[in-house]
Formats: structure tokens, C-alpha cells, sequence
């Protein structure tokens, strides 16, 4: 007489189910979970459950895979392979914040780094690299800007960084950052030469919002797919939209931007999850070469820069 597998139709501590009981995590005992791992045949709820070949599996049979075969690839719940990311300090979340740091200490000791990094639309067609450089600078007379906006970056980080990766991370802050910068400059945009020096274009815009907000919008859109709570994170949201129309000198037209390009990028990695990398990295890199020929487009229809003026 043959045994059935250990764990199959059992409940969360291995007692035997009653036929109409719902079925919940062995990891998550409050939760319903109506997907079976394809290995063992217990329940997982979304949060333990790791995409396979066919259906999923869950978090302890790929563990206990992973000990005998250590050149597995580490994959996150999403199906994406994320390496080291997985289990190690979101090396990259970390990053960014030293350097927005070190940017800011640099501010205070000179004028001159914060005109050339922060963004300025009238510059920014000869000087492209303000749509990325603003994203690492910040208000110097307001210390509480970096303070919030780094409290922000790493708890998104920490979460997102080992859920789609180190390299994919850094790039949707990045793409966050430009779109931010690109739909700022397209909605301060003059109406005319003569409105010039009072619109947008010639107001700097520094601040890693732009990117704070895509990467909400990333975790909104990832949690979405895998059935987690989006609860607390829309409030989150909702209470950072009302400060950016509330507040003096926030520029919400930068978080409208950086929040579509983050929803957009993580929409597209989510697509393409089981895709080579070098596929999601081309898509990527599609979204921004589609903002900077918007950006450019821009240009063209105001027709007004700089030179014009002061020339």
C-alpha cells in the first residue's frame, strides 16, 4: 500500500483537509491559497509561490532544489532571475543613496554642481544629461527633502530590488527619472518666446521624486500581478499626490511623469518576465528613446531655447 506525497491533501499543518475547507498556506495559515505546488502538492498562496516550467512550485521544494543543485538560477516570485539580488543588501537601492548624498554634500560646497547637474528644460537640449543628473540632486536649503525622499528609496528598494533584480532596479529608477524630467518639461513648456522667463523652462528641478514615484507605481503594478495587498501603498501614494499639490515649490508634474514611466517599465518587465534579459533590456531601452524623442519633439513645437534669448 502506497503512502501519498507528504503534504498532499493536507491542510496547513499536515492534518487531513475536510471536504469543503479552504485550502491555506502551510507557510501563511490565514490565508486562502487554491494553488497547488506542482511538486509536493500542498497549497501557496501568491507569496510563496515561485513560477515553474509548468504552473508553480513552491518556496520550500525550490529551496530544498536549490541545496542540491547550487547552479540553479535564483528566480523571485515573479519568475524573474534576480542572482544574488535575492538573498543579498539591495546593493543597488544603496547606491543611489550614497551618491544622492554625496551629491548634496557637494551642493553645499559648491553653487556650481547644482546648476550643472539639476534640471533646466532651456538647457536641457544642449546639456542632456539633466534629465538623468536631477534625480541624484536635491534642495540643499531643505534637508528634509533628501531625508524623505532617501527614507522612500530604500523601503521600496529593499522590496523591489530582490523581487526583479539589481541591473532592472537601477533601470526603471533611471527611466522613472527621465520621464519625470521629460513630461515636466513638456507640461511647464512657454506658449510663446516672450512667455519664456516666466515658465517652467528656466525654473531647476532637482529631487529623486520623479523616481520614488515610478518605483510606487512598480510595486503597485508587481503586487497587482501576484495578488498581494496594494492597500497600504496606494495610501502611500494618495498622501504623497496631496503634499504635491498642497505644497509650495513641489513639482507634481515631475511625480505624474516619473509615476507613468515606472507603472509603463514594470508593466513591460512584468511582460516579459520569462524573456531573455537582453529582450527586457531593449524594451527598456525603447521606452527611453521614445521620452527623449518626445522631449526633442517638444523642442521643436515651442521652438525657443536659451540662446535665443540671451544671443
Amino acid at each position: 500500500m502506497t503512502q501519498p506525497p507528504a503534504g498532499s491533501g493536507s491542510g496547513a499543518f499536515g492534518a487531513p483537509e475536510a471536504p469543503d475547507a479552504v485550502p491555506v498556506c502551510p507557510r501563511h495559515p490565514n490565508t486562502a491559497a487554491y494553488t497547488r505546488c506542482q511538486r509536493c502538492g500542498r497549497p501557496a498562496c501568491p507569496r510563496c509561490q515561485i513560477p515553474a516550467s509548468v504552473g508553480f512550485q513552491c518556496v520550500d521544494c525550490v529551496a530544498a532544489e536549490r541545496k542540491t543543485n547550487p547552479t540553479l538560477p535564483t528566480r523571485s516570485s515573479l519568475g524573474m532571475t534576480t542572482g544574488a539580488a535575492a538573498q543579498g543588501r539591495p546593493v543597488v537601492t544603496i547606491g543611489i543613496i550614497a551618491i544622492c548624498c554625496l551629491v548634496w554634500l557637494g551642493q553645499l560646497a559648491s553653487d556650481a554642481l547644482y546648476r550643472d547637474v539639476s534640471f533646466v528644460a532651456v538647457f536641457a537640449r544642449d546639456e542632456p544629461w539633466r534629465y538623468l543628473t536631477s534625480g541624484f540632486a536635491h534642495d540643499t536649503g531643505t534637508p528634509m527633502h533628501l531625508l524623505f525622499n532617501m527614507m522612500a528609496l530604500y523601503f521600496m528598494g529593499q522590496y523591489l530590488e530582490p523581487l526583479i533584480g539589481r541591473v532592472r532596479f537601477g533601470a526603471l529608477y533611471l527611466l522613472s527619472v527621465l520621464g519625470g524630467s521629460v513630461v515636466y518639461q513638456i507640461m511647464t513648456a512657454p506658449s510663446s518666446q516672450l512667455d519664456l522667463l516666466t515658465s517652467g523652462w528656466v525654473t531647476p528641478l532637482v529631487g529623486a521624486s520623479g523616481g520614488v514615484f515610478g518605483l510606487f507605481l512598480a510595486v503597485v503594478v508587481f503586487n497587482r500581478r501576484l495578488g498581494r495587498e496594494i492597500g497600504p501603498m496606494m495610501t502611500m501614494i494618495a498622501i504623497n499626490v496631496v503634499i504635491g499639490f498642497t505644497a509650495s515649490n513641489v513639482a507634481w508634474q515631475a511625480h505624474l511623469g516619473g509615476a507613468v514611466a515606472g507603472a509603463v517599465g514594470a508593466l513591460v518587465l512584468y511582460a516579459l518576465r520569462r524573456r531573455p534579459v537582453a529582450m527586457q533590456a531593449s524594451a527598456l531601452g525603447a521606452l527611453a528613446v521614445a521620452l527623449i524623442a518626445a522631449a526633442y519633439v517638444d523642442f521643436s513645437v515651442v521652438g525657443v531655447s536659451w540662446p535665443h534669448i540671451v544671443g
